[in-house]
């Protein structure tokens, strides 16, 4: 099939590089000239565990080009995926002018049948407020589809190639047909296409991250509990993980969770139940809970040190808001790093990843170290913030040399307690027992 792809951050890339590998001519287009001629040079502009392969590949095959010509894109393209942000608003409420704005383009320049995609993530509504735009500026039919990515970052190629479902929301006969043979070979092995109306598959997305999000709330509220009472987080979450009707993913406690996802979907879902004068308490709830999370190992580290930290230096390790991504939206580090130096620390940090980011994003508030160890160099102790692989069997000889003190505060339970207790730390986590 002809597709174009209208958007080129995680999900429009991830969407078109994964349709160009099963035989698909796939068109990305995004405003973006810069990018787009780093494309058309074979630059991935984003981190993504397998997608430099793929995108390669299939540029080299001529399956998959890049344009900022939207014309160009959709003259020939059977489907259109619109793959645009949605940020947040000053209400919390999702801001759809791109998506609209991209629909009223659209629509001033088809002359035939056209399936319209929403794969971004947007409110119960939008797949009506899509439709209305194109009746207004064309008498060309289309339909409109509402097909939310369940992509998770760090490992988006394989959920897109092997789905654990696809939701497709149309009511249209001869859309459904199209998109099934589009989706069919990545779901040989069995796993469901499920089509449902517009609304429902919208309000899918907003609901399993919401529950996800509130999965990793309450865990996080008993770990916190866990300190309290003299329990360990690790013993209750393996008794409840094995319940299968509760799994045991998403209960790992932590410095809350972060990305580009959770976040606004969760501000993004209770501010619609507002706009049906529904309270949505639980989800208020999570909201609040995890934004204290993010900083709770700073009131760890304020505690430790009497409420002082002026003068003190830290190394903080990891800033995405989790590992195999660069993507620092709403990233914990982010707030550790503004709570230790508003009490009047220093900070040197480290990423496998997601330093440019970072360097782009605060400047030089902080230090950069080019290793996880140059970031020990003369620091009070060390935070860490993100679970990335490198960081779980450090050298801990080295660690003891370029520490001040063998003190570390651990958002991500990285260590097992007995090792850290042998090795002589100071060792604070989250929900476990304190060493000290």
């Amino acid at each position: 099939m002809k597709i174009a792809v209208i958007g080129t951050g995680y999900v429009g890339l991830v969407t078109g590089t994964c349709l160009a590998e099963t035989g698909n001519d796939v068109i990305c287009v995004d405003i973006n000239e810069q990018k787009v001629q780093k494309m058309q040079n074979g630059e991935v502009p984003i981190y993504e565990p397998g997608l430099d392969l793929l995108f390669h590949r299939n540029i080299k095959q001529g399956r998959l080009t890049f344009t900022t010509v939207l014309a160009d894109a959709i003259k020939d393209a059977q489907i259109i995926f619109m793959a645009l942000p949605t940020p947040p608003g000053g209400d919390g409420a999702a801001d759809l002018s791109y998506i609209l704005g991209a629909a009223k383009d659209i629509s001033k320049l088809i002359t035939e049948y056209k399936i319209i995609v929403n794969k971004s993530t947007v409110p119960v509504g939008t797949a009506d407020k899509v439709k209305a735009v194109f009746a207004e500026n064309t008498t060309v039919e289309v339909d409109v589809v509402s097909n939310p990515e369940f992509l998770r970052e760090g490992v988006a190629v394989d959920d897109f190639m092997k789905p654990d479902r696809v939701v497709l929301g149309t009511k249209s006969e001869r859309a459904k047909k199209l998109m099934t043979e589009l989706y069919g070979p990545y779901v040989r092995q069995g796993n469901p296409i499920l089509f449902m109306d517009e609304r429902s598959s919208e309000l899918t997305k907003y609901a399993a991250n919401s529950f996800l999000a509130t999965k990793i709330t309450f865990m996080n509220e008993i770990a916190n509990l866990c300190e309290l009472v003299g329990a360990d987080v690790d013993a209750v979450r393996k008794g409840i993980g094995s319940d299968e009707r509760i799994g045991k993913r998403f209960l790992f406690p932590g410095v809350g969770y972060g990305g580009s996802c959770f976040p606004k979907d969760v501000q993004a879902l209770v501010r619609s139940s507002d706009d049906y004068a529904y309270d949505f308490q639980i989800l208020k709830s999570v909201m609040e809970v995890n934004e204290r999370q993010k900083t709770i190992l700073v009131d760890k580290v304020l505690k430790y040190f009497k409420n002082d930290i002026k003068g003190k230096h830290f190394a903080l390790w990891g800033l995405a808001f989790k590992p195999e991504t660069d993507d620092i939206r709403e990233a914990p580090a982010l707030y550790i790093i503004d709570a230790l130096l508003a009490n009047g620390a220093t900070v040197t940090v480290f990423d496998p990843e997601a330093m440019s980011n970072i360097r782009t994003t605060i400047g030089d508030k902080v230090n950069y170290a080019k290793n996880q160890y140059e970031a020990l160099e003369n620091a009070d102790a060390l935070l860490i913030a993100t679970e990335w692989s490198v960081f779980r069997n450090p050298d801990f000889d080295k660690i003891e040399v370029a520490l001040k003190n063998k003190v570390v505060f651990d958002g991500r339970n990285l260590y097992d307690l007995q090792k850290m207790i042998d090795l002589g730390y100071y060792y604070n986590s989250i929900g476990r027992k304190l060493i000290d």
